[in-house]
């Protein structure tokens, strides 16, 4: 018989719809236990499975010619992506070669007879830009451009002569580049000063000009026209608010969606180019409340697949009509037998922390709370450039419905807000964020709900470190704490991360040059002694982000201490645990845990 926790971790999920010519549509679900590729022809038809690994499939990419498609997939979660085809026949050709670096996925050219890909083959810390012919092999792909940073491409030119390159400082400045693929001669087309991002960029119909999600000119990403010409930029959509945080458009016909986070919430737009800077808009998609995922058009952009999900909604792919908004689910993912309406929304909130600053949160009750008895766990997103926002999680449902509350913060340096919002955490400011934590404990205890001395606090990757810093700097606020993949010790996370990702890390969080003094003292395991809260320290062996030793040290030194410490490391995982039997026994020892403690 199934535990509880077991049938919401048994909770389907499908995503990333991407469409062949033919008009079939492929998939990532994870009915196996891990993301596998699946097809369908037509809405709530029978799906079929078309890949077979335990590892799981990071993406998926129909060519726009044949009915064959790329995809990614690592090993153990350690996220060096390799690429394969996969042919009508269901047979998969391996297309590249080379285990130990990491390949990110660039792009089909327009005539489905190239694509390309960045990789760290030369130099792990650098990514250069390759193209490779669709049915070559192994080490065949050519290399186009030597990079001396981390460098994705965003797609061929309409001619299929030029890609876009893009490059990243940190996670919010990176700058793009044309380049030509017939000289290899690269043009740098956003030149600027201080940070600015770069995102979500797609050719204009007539090859001469970007269109991007951009930050320049204000504090939140607009929707903008780069010239190519004249290098000048141009707003179309532009929401002093809000983000515009996604964007696609079809080069053929100039369709396009996009999509505003309002306080987290996805705000749909589809229309048309009618000019360089001009939308017709068409009718809003009537799709569900809550997150809109990745979003591709058909052949000839009448329609489009989109992933969707929100607190009660699973993720499902959804298929919308351009001319009339009408959208079918295609997908649907199991519930586990769990009734939809046993599933609980979640408040959209704000709390006032030190310095007056209003705080927006996600705040959910079981049903019936009882009056001053409500144990609350406190979950912390990762990033810190992230954002927690309007999903499904099986977990989180699963704690409603044992009786606890749970509230989602999104304290300073999270993303959605503006770029100032997420500037105040930076280097010096990080333990700001952490007193945003320590407010929002204090108005969760003025809640009526709420038993204030059973309140646990959880996150995972930078969330990880966020929980470890609330048990040391609050000590007193907490009954428990669920640290999963995070960072105990800043330095010995530096010098021991990827090499790709330690500039981009040190740009956040400070250098180890410059600023190691910092980094010791807001490091928990420097403070572990003040640790007086049971602590579950959750972590893959595999992780390439934030290394396993980050568990086992601060495990170790709060054991030292006498307080009751769990640890939990799996060999076939990485940053996170994704394979269902590994996250049934992870999740089961951390709810055994609360129960325990909280």
């Amino acid at each position: 018989m199934l535990s509880d926790i077991e049938r919401y971790l048994n909770v389907r999920s499908a995503s990333t719809g991407s469409f062949a010519p033919s008009g079939d549509l492929a998939f990532l679900l994870d009915t196996t236990g891990t993301p596998q590729i699946w097809t369908l022809p037509e809405p709530g038809g029978w799906p079929d499975q078309r890949t077979f690994a335990d590892e799981r499939v990071t993406f998926a990419s129909f060519s726009p010619t044949r009915d064959e498609l790329i995809f990614g997939r690592d090993e153990g979660g350690n996220e060096r992506v390799q690429l394969s085809r996969l042919d009508p026949d269901g047979s998969v050709t391996p297309l590249t070669d080379r285990p130990a670096a990491k390949h990110r996925w660039g792009g089909w050219s327009h005539d489905g007879e190239r694509f390309a890909f960045t990789a760290n083959r030369r130099d792990e810390s650098v990514f250069d830009v390759y193209t490779q012919v669709r049915d070559a092999t192994g080490d065949d792909a050519e290399l186009v451009h030597e990079g001396d940073g981390w460098l994705t491409v965003a797609g061929f030119g309409p001619d299929d002569d030029r890609l876009v390159v893009s490059e990243a400082h940190s996670s919010f400045d990176q700058d793009l580049h044309v380049l030509d693929l017939d000289t290899g001669a690269i043009e740098h087309v956003t030149p600027h000063e201080n940070d600015v991002r770069f995102m979500g960029v797609e050719w204009g119909p007539d090859g001469d000009a970007l269109y991007c999600l951009t930050d320049r000119d204000g504090d939140t990403l607009s929707l903008a026209r780069l010239d190519l010409g004249s290098l000048e930029i141009e707003p179309i959509v532009d929401d002093p608010e809000w983000n515009v945080d996604r964007f696609v458009l079809d080069g053929d016909t100039g369709r396009l969606v996009y999509g505003r986070n309002v306080d987290g919430y996805t705000d749909l737009t589809v229309g048309r180019l009618t000019g360089e800077t001009t939308i017709e808009t068409f009718p809003t998609p009537d799709l569900p409340d809550g997150l809109a995922g990745a979003i591709e058009f058909d052949d000839d952009a009448e329609r489009f697949a989109i992933t969707v999900t929100g607190p009660r909604e699973n993720a499902n792919v959804h298929v919308v009509d351009i001319a009339s908004g009408e959208s079918d689910r295609w997908t649907h993912a199991s519930t586990a037998g769990l009734a939809e309406d046993r599933f609980h929304d979640s408040e959209l909130v704000q709390f006032e922390s030190f310095d007056a600053r209003e705080i927006p949160a996600f705040f959910s009750l079981p049903a019936d709370p009882a009056p001053g008895d409500t144990p609350v766990v406190v979950d912390i997103h990762g990033g810190p450039e992230s954002q927690r926002r309007p999903r499904f999680s099986p977990v989180t449902q699963y704690l409603l419905d044992q009786g606890y509350a749970v509230f989602e913060p999104n304290v300073r340096g999270s993303s959605g807000y503006g770029k100032a919002y997420t500037h105040l955490d930076d280097v010096e400011k990080r333990m700001d964020s952490v007193a945003d934590i320590e407010a929002g404990v204090e108005w969760l205890g003025d809640l009526s709900p709420v038993d204030p001395d059973r309140i646990a606090v959880m996150g995972g990757s930078y969330g990880g470190f966020m929980t470890l810093a609330a048990l040391t700097e609050y000590p007193d606020l907490f009954a428990a704490g669920v640290d999963i993949v995070g960072i105990a010790n800043f330095v010995t996370f530096l010098e021991n991360t990827g090499p790709w990702r330690r500039e981009l890390r040190e740009a956040e969080y400070g250098s180890l040059e410059t600023d190691r003094d910092l980094l010791e003292s807001i490091s928990p395991i420097h403070r572990a002694d003040r640790i007086d809260a049971p602590l579950f320290v959750l972590h893959g062996e595999n992780d390439p982000r934030v290394p396993v030793g980050e568990a086992e040290q601060i495990a170790e030194r709060v054991s030292e201490q006498g307080v009751p410490v769990e640890k939990l490391l799996f060999e076939d995982e990485g940053h996170g645990i994704t394979k269902r039997e590994n996250r049934i026994e992870a999740y089961t020892a951390i709810a055994r845990f609360l129960d325990e403690h909280v």
